[in-house]
């Protein structure tokens, strides 16, 4: 991995960032527009990013690294899982307890993990990124909103839980199989329409990732000793246990580059939306999204610095 070029792309996804944060400044972005350019980016923008990243001819190496892939995450959250609730089990107030053992554990890899390996690596790099991209919607739908589970939304759980299979980046990576195992090329008016789709998957990401960053009060920033510990989880410790899994399992080159990447993201904003789903204090979850995402600009450099001395 290219540090330098690393840094870079992540300087320019920053830069971006503050674009997003000043349209939010001078009005150019509401809230309804960030939230419909947020399911325009989840429901039509990724899945057609995934379909493209699997336009590639069958090879038994690509299926092998998917393979050691899945097993090495399927590792990897069920250490994180077990870790952060030992963590964060003594902790006494519920709201803050489970926003910051979801955050720890979940990270923000549909909106900045995916724009990040397309830049770095292309459509090959967003095919293997598409398997922690599907653990993270199987986690997240069925752990990660389970901890915010209560009596009021115990029905709505179940019916999170069936969205699973009919999440559209879960379909898309289901027909990109299809296509990647019987060889299948799309149409070129088909495959050039998915291509224009899939080429603002990055800017547009970061232009709501900004303007959500923009709504953040400064005086709301209460970092406390739990916060803290969920940071160093998720932004350093987490990714480094991801670079020891997949290197004990022998994977290399740009699959193993993708996971830990994928997997050094910071906290995803999910764990905003679920603490106002459950009636939470959100001040604490904005808190933890915003200080992770700008300690990322350092922290992913950081990880793969020190996931180059296992190699």
């Amino acid at each position: 991995m290219n540090l330098e070029l690393l840094f870079g792309q992540i300087i320019l996804m920053f830069a971006l960032m503050l674009v997003g944060v000043g349209a939010n400044k001078v009005k150019f972005m509401h809230e309804q527009t960030a939230s419909d350019l947020t399911n325009v980016l989840l429901y039509v923008v990724s899945p057609c990013l995934i379909i493209e990243s699997f336009e590639k001819p069958y090879s038994d190496s690509r299926v092998h690294a998917l393979l050691v892939s899945a097993l090495g995450l399927f590792v990897v959250y069920g250490i994180q899982i077990i870790v952060s609730k030992f963590v964060f089990k003594k902790i006494k107030d519920k709201n803050l307890q489970r926003i910051v053992e979801y955050g720890s554990i979940y990270s923000n890899a549909g909106f900045i993990g995916i724009p990040l390996v397309s830049s770095l690596f292309g459509s090959t790099g967003v095919f293997y990124a598409v398997v922690p991209l599907a653990f993270f919607n199987i986690f997240n739908w069925t752990h990660g909103v389970g901890l915010f589970a209560n009596e009021e939304n115990a029905t709505s759980r179940l019916e999170k839980l069936r969205s699973v299979l009919f999440n559209p980046n879960i379909i898309a990576i289901f027909i990109g199989l299809i296509l990647f195992v019987f060889s299948i090329k799309l149409p070129g008016l088909l495959s050039q329409i998915i291509g224009y789709i899939s080429s603002i998957n990055t800017p547009v990401s970061m232009l709501v990732i900004g303007n959500s960053l923009a709504n953040i009060a400064l005086k709301n920033f209460k970092i406390d000793r739990s916060i803290l510990m969920s940071l160093f989880l998720r932004n350093l410790i987490y990714p480094l246990v991801t670079a020891l899994v997949m290197q004990s399992l022998g994977l290399t080159g740009n699959p193993l580059s993708t996971m830990i990447l994928m997997m050094a993201c910071p906290v995803g904003g999910m764990v905003v939306l679920f603490t106002l789903q459950s009636h939470g204090k959100q001040e604490p979850a904005l808190t933890l999204m915003g200080t992770s995402t700008l300690l990322s600009l350092f922290t992913i450099p950081t990880v793969f610095l020190i996931s180059n001395l296992f190699t």
